[in-house]
């Protein structure tokens, strides 16, 4: 597909003899030496300050131009004041088709420009001066200047000795490595991990003496036992949590967590009071959190919690994404969003706990590829596709959550009588569908008192875990939506996503 016949950015039209030319939208200029246009601004940022950034874009109109291919986003029956708002706070969008009600948003860089019937408004920072003609022709293949036969050689020569050179210094560099890697393997238990500063470091037999030896197991996971244990020095019960020595990746997870854990400071988030890092012992030390996790309150119970109390902590754990999503100085994706890693204080206020497998991002990052992370039937379906991995994630798998927290169940149960039953997401969007959502809270009569704001949670749910991760809100609008202070939109059908 490419850019098409004039490159990327630019458009094609079809001159009255026939023959084709090449243009760049307004505010773009050609780029000289290749084929297509670059923009004549500095392109939203994708930061901390997007929001404070769209305030300096305006649109430039163009009619009878179109840009096929790469929409990132479809939104249909919509004014073109909302395409064009939604545009201006999305630092993804470059360019918007408008046609018919439907509104294309399209990224950088548009391919495949032509002339067509359809309105389009391109994205441009507000008092920029164009650089030249919009009309401009953009340069075609085949201008390519010749090279002489003598600077060929003299490059073919350089080129030969660079190749050598770095051969040569790759070689020195990595018995470098090799040896430095010894060194600090003899220091490692003194050294403290990038950007943590405000937690204590433990030794070996410190944390050996707090657990009595390692005698009082609270729970385990794939990869960590958790052990009760008390600080000698103030009489504090902590949790420690030992990652197995066994486990190839057990380095980069205690690396993981203990630098997205440090960086962090909210009341919905597990403090980390401390770590280990001696020889081959990988541990942390957390906050002790009384009543345990929020699975075993949720499905171990003989009664079901109030429904007052469900609601409070689907808005508090919402809280804490967003905060690691929006807040932190570098934005944190959980990746492993589930009851299990949400723990319950003396007060039954949640945190967030197990970093582990969060993928931290840079400040002017807003998706990254990695591999599959995170439990199943709260994965969502974007690490099966190939596709960029956004905050969006933690979204679906908090509306996975949301809907447990509502129905007291867990997302699959294989021995419920109707199989329509089984999959919990299917099932809540089936009783939305039919007007039935009573059928969700059978037996509750807190939450069949009040329907009202159990559709509030349901419809909030469903958009969560829409299979196309563009439709899905950020955690900031989930909070909204919880609290009632915004109008819940009708949620289509999650499963509505051709990738």
């Amino acid at each position: 597909m490419g850019g098409g016949p004039c490159g990327f950015n630019a458009y094609c039209s079809i001159k009255p003899d026939g023959r084709s030319a090449c243009h760049c939208p307004s505010g773009y200029y050609p780029k000289g030496g290749f084929i297509g246009c670059a923009p004549e601004f500095v392109q939203h940022r994708c930061d901390l300050q997007q929001a404070q950034d769209a305030q300096s874009f305006t649109f430039n109109e163009m009619s009878g131009v179109n840009w096929p291919f790469k929409d990132y986003a479809i939104v249909r029956d919509v004014e073109e004041a909302w395409c064009r708002q939604a545009c201006i706070s999305d630092c993804l969008c470059a360019l918007v088709i408008y046609s018919g009600r439907v509104c294309w948003m399209k990224a950088h860089p548009f391919s495949n420009g032509r002339e067509q019937e359809a309105k389009a408004l391109i994205k441009v920072r507000m008092n920029n001066t164009l650089m030249s003609n919009p009309d401009t022709p953009a340069p075609g293949p085949g201008q390519e200047s010749s090279k002489s036969s003598s600077t060929t050689v003299t490059l073919s020569a350089l080129l030969g000795c660079s190749v050598l050179l770095f051969i040569v210094t790759s070689f020195f560099f990595v018995i470098y490595l090799k040896r430095r890697k010894m060194t600090m393997g003899k220091q490692r238990s003194h050294v403290q991990p990038a950007g943590v500063s405000t937690i204590s470091s433990f030794s070996f037999k410190e944390v050996e003496e707090a657990t009595n030896g390692f005698d009082e197991e609270l729970g385990r996971g794939a990869c960590s036992i958790v052990y009760r244990g008390t600080l000698k020095n103030d009489g504090k019960v902590v949790a420690v949590k030992k990652l197995h020595k066994i486990f190839e990746r057990a380095d980069d997870e205690f690396t993981a967590e203990v630098s997205s854990i440090s960086r962090t400071n909210h009341k919905n988030l597990v403090q980390l009071l401390g770590y280990c890092d001696q020889g081959q012992n990988r541990i942390l030390v957390y906050e002790f959190m009384t009543n345990g996790s929020l699975a075993t309150f949720l499905f171990q119970k003989p009664e079901r919690p109030s429904w007052h109390t469900r609601g409070h902590i689907a808005f508090a754990i919402a809280r804490g994404i967003c905060y690691l999503h929006e807040d932190c100085s570098v934005p944190i994706i959980h990746c492993d969003i589930k009851p299990q890693n949400v723990l319950l204080n003396e007060t039954f206020t949640p945190k967030i706990a197990d970093f582990g497998l969060a993928k931290l991002l840079k400040a002017d990052q807003t998706r990254t590829m990695t591999g599959i992370r995170g439990t199943k039937g709260y994965v969502a379906p974007e690490w099966f596709r190939n596709m960029p991995i956004t905050v969006k994630v933690d979204v679906y798998s908090f509306g996975i959550m949301l809907l447990e927290l509502m129905c007291c169940r867990k997302s699959y149960e294989a021995d419920v009588e109707d199989e329509g039953e089984a999959v919990l997401a299917d099932w809540a969007y089936d009783c939305y569908q039919q007007g039935a959502l009573d059928f969700l809270v059978a037996g509750d009569e807190e939450a069949r008192s009040d329907m009202k704001t159990l559709e509030i949670y349901v419809k909030t749910a469903i958009w969560c875990i829409q299979e196309d991760p563009t439709q899905r809100p950020h955690m900031n609008i989930v909070m909204h939506m919880l609290q009632g202070s915004m109008q819940v939109p009708t949620p289509p059908d999650p499963t509505a996503f051709v990738h």
